[in-house]
């Protein structure tokens, strides 16, 4: 055990190294590291399972900066106990360009880093994610290969934040009690004392959701020991209230706003220095003090070496098994699945809605891969996210692979974010569409990491009809789409939704959005091909005949159907045209220069049609090209009216074809911007 001398020299470091740090960044917030090292130092020395030789190590405890501002804990951690990639050159570098040490904690940039954290609550909520990740795959293999815990450091804001309580709630209903958040209580926020804003008191709010909380003075090291030991024991998740001083060792300014998002200033870091009774340099850790903290780093050497022994025991099948699906890898009998399932599709040629097309693929999927975890937010019936496969979690037994996570999207986004991050796991959840709007924060740090996240949509145009604009998503696909390194799939039937799902379980470092329907649609493959067409974003679905094409009309989804009948009446006149599905604006980028303007086409007039808005469509028709879709909200009555009141319809869109092939348009012009074709949403 370290002795409590030890322990303040070794919880120095890191105070030295953060403010250090932020000092010569002249940003950041050294108030929170210099809080909570001693947390941290009882945590890291005596109780974390990890490794930093092998930071992936499977079995590894977790530990998640939710407060994200305080990076420098973070990475004064990585450093001290000796992960290769944080070096102190690193940690002098901090907030720079091209830096492993940026201003929040980056999954991807240093190992050791288990999620992108910032956004406050996001961290507790992906760690929700990472606790149940670990039960399920523990009621998978057992104890000998899954049995460790996730650990939290969460401060003022992430408890204030309307995500926290969605991830507590759940956390606290599923009794996921290898869960321990410590809480940096130390009353600060950037506007000055908590209490200007906020009197809650958090332990009663916790325990309400079912946790067991546990007070403590956050700088006395055996409570914190004692608190730790005593969660280990609890049969729920626990918070541990830890009463800090935020800046704790600044002469002047701990315990005050000063402290929480700015640099010290130099005197403040020598009168520190001088209070704290510490001699050395910036960046300069005593040779005893780095040795005990590598010490404390190479402790957990003999855990995972003792895990890779189990693991090597394993018999056969539960080895590969294991490994295989830590390491992301698809199992080798789904792609034949789904292979016969399209040749079974293209021969019945099903109309019905995709979102049952997303189940019926899924009843396929979750046959074939056993580490798929379904859910919703409380809309299964609608969303269509259960199959026969998935029988619903309950409080304690995680045998299930169904997560109802009730009316949480930004939860529940979160947690699928963070069982994405755990491993061993692929993990989908469901609400409308229009809720991207609750759950987005989640989706763009799914995107920002490049993980394996995703989200079923449905609901997803003014063709859900009778809800009303409340509900009918108009803007959403061009706003999801803006989303760097996201694939949003929008699938035109049940062929073109199966190779939806099979892009995105194959899209290892880009999570998706399915969006789905909910009124049903006609078959629109119906010859079987084995390439996945979908997958290169936009492909010509019916080509021109008579000659070459006049017209080119380019749609996604529900509105497919009716381009195509567009092209008939116009085929009809004796106008060749032809029709490009464009499943996925982001995946058509992807392909090579040839194949997009193969695609395009060298037709004189473009028309694009979609239920949304025309942001982003010009990328396929110019600018001076026509668009039949939405230029406001909707309204509500069943979908047929909707449809025909704002003018999506075959006819509008071969209207469209058929001015610009006879007169042209001017530069810029909408299709339908004129007072009949363009009518007000209907009011009473």
């Amino acid at each position: 055990m370290i002795d409590r001398q030890e322990h303040d020299r070794m919880a120095n470091a890191i105070r030295f190294l953060s403010m250090d740090a932020v000092e010569k960044a002249n940003s950041g917030h050294p108030g929170l590291p210099m809080g909570c090292a001693d947390i941290a130092t009882v945590l890291f020395t005596r109780y974390l399972d990890y490794d930093p030789t092998r930071p992936h190590w499977p079995d590894r405890d977790r530990f998640v900066l939710s407060a994200g501002h305080g990076s420098m804990l973070l990475y004064s951690l990585l450093y001290l106990t000796g992960y290769e990639d944080m070096t102190l050159e690193e940690i002098g570098n901090f907030r720079q360009l091209g830096s492993r040490t940026a201003g929040h904690p980056e999954y991807g940039f240093a190992s050791g880093i288990e999620t992108t954290t910032g956004p406050l609550g996001q961290g507790l909520a992906n760690a929700v994610g990472m606790a149940l990740a670990e039960r399920l795959m523990n009621a998978s293999f057992g104890d000998d290969l899954v049995d460790h815990r996730t650990y939290v450091l969460a401060g003022d804001g992430c408890l204030m934040e309307g995500i926290s309580q969605e991830a507590i709630a759940l956390a606290g209903h599923l009794r996921l009690n290898r869960l321990i958040v410590f809480w940096d209580n130390n009353g600060i926020s950037i506007d000055g004392a908590v209490s200007l804003s906020d009197s809650t008191d958090q332990q009663k709010r916790f325990q309400a959701s079912g946790w067991n909380t546990i007070g403590i003075d956050g700088h006395d090291p055996e409570a914190i020991a004692s608190a730790i030991e005593a969660a280990h024991r609890s049969d729920r998740p626990t918070l541990i209230a830890a009463r800090t001083t935020i800046g704790f060792g600044a002469p002047t300014k701990a315990g005050t706003k000063a402290v929480h998002g700015s640099p010290l200033g130099k005197d403040e870091i020598a009168g520190a220095r001088q209070k704290l009774g510490w001699q050395w340099p910036p960046f300069e850790i005593p040779a005893d003090i780095l040795a005990a903290w590598r010490q404390a780093g190479a402790r957990g050497a003999e855990a995972r070496t003792a895990w890779e022994a189990r693991l090597a025991a394993a018999d056969d099948p539960q080895r590969a098994e294991f490994t295989r699906r830590v390491e992301g890898s698809l199992p080798a009998g789904l792609a034949p699945a789904m292979e016969a399932y399209k040749a079974k599709l293209a021969a019945d040629k099903p109309k019905v809605a995709t979102r049952k097309s997303s189940e019926m693929a899924l009843e396929v999927i979750n046959g074939a891969c056993p580490e798929t975890l379904g859910g919703s937010a409380d809309l299964t019936p609608s969303n269509n996210t259960r199959t026969s496969q998935t029988e619903p979690l309950k409080p304690g037994d995680y045998s299930g692979r169904y997560v109802h996570y009730g009316i949480r999207e930004h939860g529940m986004a979160a947690a699928l974010n963070g069982i994405a991050l755990h491993g061993g796991l692929i993990p989908y959840g469901g609400t409308f569409f229009c809720f991207t709007d609750y759950a987005r924060p989640a989706m763009r740090l799914a995107s920002l990491m490049g993980i394996r996240s995703i989200f079923v949509m449905t609901h997803d145009s003014i063709g859900l009809g009778e809800d009303g604009p409340t509900h009918q998503p108009v803007e959403h696909l061009a706003a999801m789409r803006a989303m760097p390194n996201h694939f949003v799939l929008r699938p035109a039937d049940s062929i073109e939704t199966a190779e939806c799902w099979q892009t995105a379980l194959g899209s290892s470092r880009t999570p998706s959005t399915l969006v789905l329907t909910r009124q049903n649609l006609r078959a629109v493959r119906t010859s079987h091909t084995a390439e996945n067409l979908a997958a290169k974003g936009a492909y010509e679905l019916a080509p021109a005949t008579g000659g070459a094409a006049l017209v080119s009309i380019f749609a996604s989804g529900s509105e497919v159907e009716i381009a195509l009948d567009a092209r008939d009446m116009l085929q009809a006149e004796g106008t060749p045209t032809r029709v490009v599905s464009v499943p996925c604006f982001e995946l058509f980028e992807e392909q090579d220069k040839s194949y997009r303007e193969e695609v395009l086409g060298q037709a004189g007039v473009r028309v694009a049609v979609e239920a949304g808005i025309r942001l982003g469509w010009d990328r396929f028709v110019g600018s001076d090209g026509a668009f039949v879709g939405m230029t406001g909200f909707g309204a509500s009555a069943p979908a047929e009216d909707v449809y025909r009141h704002f003018g999506i319809t075959a006819a509008a869109v071969a209207n469209a074809a058929r001015d610009r092939v006879r007169n042209g348009v001017p530069k810029g012009e909408d299709a339908r911007a004129l007072p009949d074709s363009e009518p007000a949403r209907p009011h009473p």
